[in-house]
């Protein structure tokens, strides 16, 4: 079997030009034998320099049919003709949040979840990297060009984009002011799920009352208002009340997560200075209830009513160190869906693994690999039990992490390992590999943080590297690593998911979800 291929392009003039381009283009991928047939009539269609269009053609025999690689693209092309454009209506809209989940981290992810399966791992696809569209999504601040969870979610969740620190408030507003928030309160995809009718959940990794969470139900000019102990003066005086407060008198039908000490008074080991016991008051509420351990939720009648479930005093425990009281990511999605499904008009739900985030902060990249999987694990659920032809599912990340992957390393290495690399003919070395001080060093390693080290570097063993506990090498010493700056991806499937693509601006995504959830293009 053999293909045409052009030699060269030249350039056509003409509307007979155009005809001529798009039958070389089909050339291209048409076996020889029928390829002359698409071609217009050669004594029409001539080079710019005369020559006949044949004679600019070569032929090229095609790569073999039983070479695996050749196969595995051949299936994903068969799939990618199959596709067809969803214009219904979204019943439902999912958004998943892998909190500073980059692309770097979605490599390493999918890398070290194929491992844990016994492959090489880099053939491996994290369950939402297979949905049918994609995009990159920039996140920068009004104000920050590397951003924060604030500006970002913000952005995601009201179509607008704003300052860093605020929440779902615009930018006109000063970040720490009360006084300037008032009336820069920003409309929200839940406060259009509502007037559509539909039931509203969130769940997360981290305090309900956390930047990422609180976006969906609270507006505050700052972030860190979580609890009223956290409220300057000025900002009590001028009116502004904390985001806890703001979560016990919101419309949601179930929130899920940790942050319990947001909730309750100091005398109950929490850091309220009012002396409010929220969860109390969420459940004097008619028709409200409350969980906080993984066996009450998983018990739950969750038939209707109001829900708030708090498993842990601040954020939920990192994957592998939650007992048996705590519920994963898996759990409180189930949980979620399961409670707003009974709403016939459909629901609308964020959930976060936020926790990524936090152990990139840490420096510590086991355990944000650990914590992707877990998100992993939890889309997959996602994809094979809700219908996809009425539910908008979207999986992102609200902004990246410094972390990066170099070394040639070999294919199969452990993707938070010592770097093992290929001799001059490609075979694997057994020993690591060293750099020209003589030492060891790893595939994962960041830009800025706590595992920052001085000259000389220390040897890192295979043990070492692997440990849980392990800090991956920085070159900036910082107490905290930060946020990275790029781009970051999104996937989707469902209604209207088709039209993402390319490099796109974070807050259009809102308007996405919007217009399949309603119909309605958004007010001005």
């Amino acid at each position: 079997m053999t293909y045409l291929f052009p030699k060269s392009f030249p350039r056509y003039q003409g509307q007979k030009n155009s005809t001529m381009t798009a039958a070389l283009l089909a050339c291209t991928v048409t076996v020889l034998s029928g390829c002359a047939s698409t071609l217009p009539d050669q004594d029409s269609a001539q080079h710019t320099d005369n020559t006949p269009l044949m004679s600019g053609l070569t032929a090229v025999t095609s790569p073999t049919t039983t070479n695996e690689w050749y196969q595995n693209g051949q299936q994903q092309a068969d799939r990618r003709q199959q596709q067809a454009a969803n214009t219904g209506m979204a019943k439902n809209v999912v958004l998943v949040i892998g909190d500073g989940m980059g692309i770097t981290s979605l490599t390493s992810g999918r890398i070290y979840s194929g491992q844990q399966l016994g492959m090489d791992g880099e053939e491996y696809h994290l369950s939402f990297e297979s949905l049918p569209y994609s995009a990159l999504i920039k996140t920068y601040n009004t104000d920050l060009q590397t951003p924060d969870s604030a500006g970002t979610m913000t952005a995601l969740m009201t179509g607008t984009k704003t300052r860093a620190g605020v929440i779902a408030i615009n930018a006109d507003a000063e970040r720490s002011n009360c006084a300037s928030s008032h009336g820069t309160e920003l409309h929200t995809l839940f406060n259009d799920a509502r007037q559509a009718g539909k039931a509203t959940g969130v769940v997360t990794t981290t305090r309900l009352t956390h930047a990422t969470p609180a976006v969906t139900y609270a507006h505050s000019p700052e972030r860190n208002w979580e609890a009223d102990s956290l409220l300057p003066a000025d900002a009590i005086a001028n009116g502004c009340q904390d985001i806890a407060a703001q979560l016990i008198s919101s419309d949601l039908d179930i929130a899920l997560g940790g942050g319990l000490g947001m909730f309750v008074p100091e005398a109950d080991g929490g850091v309220r200075a009012d002396g409010r016991h929220l969860a109390n008051e969420w459940q004097q509420q008619a028709g409200h209830h409350y969980v906080s351990t993984r066996q009450q939720l998983l018990e739950a009648d969750l038939s209707d009513g109001e829900w708030l479930g708090l498993f842990a005093e601040s954020h939920l425990p990192y994957v592998e160190e939650r007992d048996e009281n705590v519920p994963s990511l898996t759990d409180m999605t189930k949980a979620a869906v399961k409670r707003l499904s009974n709403n016939p008009q459909g629901f609308s739900l964020v959930i976060e693994a936020g926790r990524i985030d936090h152990a990139h902060h840490a420096g510590n990249g086991y355990r944000a690999l650990k914590e992707t999987e877990e998100l992993h694990q939890t889309v997959d659920w996602l994809i094979n039990n809700l219908d996809l032809s009425n539910t908008l599912l979207l999986v992102t990340a609200d902004h990246s992490h410094t972390l990066t992957l170099a070394g040639y390393p070999t294919r199969g290495n452990p993707i938070n390992g010592v770097v093992k690399t290929n001799n001059e003919h490609g075979q694997p070395l057994s020993e690591p590999s060293r750099l020209e001080d003589g030492q060891t060093y790893t595939s994962m390693n960041y830009r800025n943080g706590p595992g920052a080290v001085s000259v000389p570097r220390p040897d890192i063993t295979e043990q070492e590297a692997l440990s849980k506990d392990y800090l991956q090498q920085a070159l900036v010493p910082l107490e905290s690593e930060t946020h990275g700056g790029e781009d970051v991806a999104v996937y989707a499937v469902g209604p209207f998911a088709h039209l993402l693509g390319g490099t796109m601006e974070q807050h259009w995504i809102y308007h996405l979800m919007r217009y399949a959830m309603t119909g309605e293009a958004p007010e001005n």
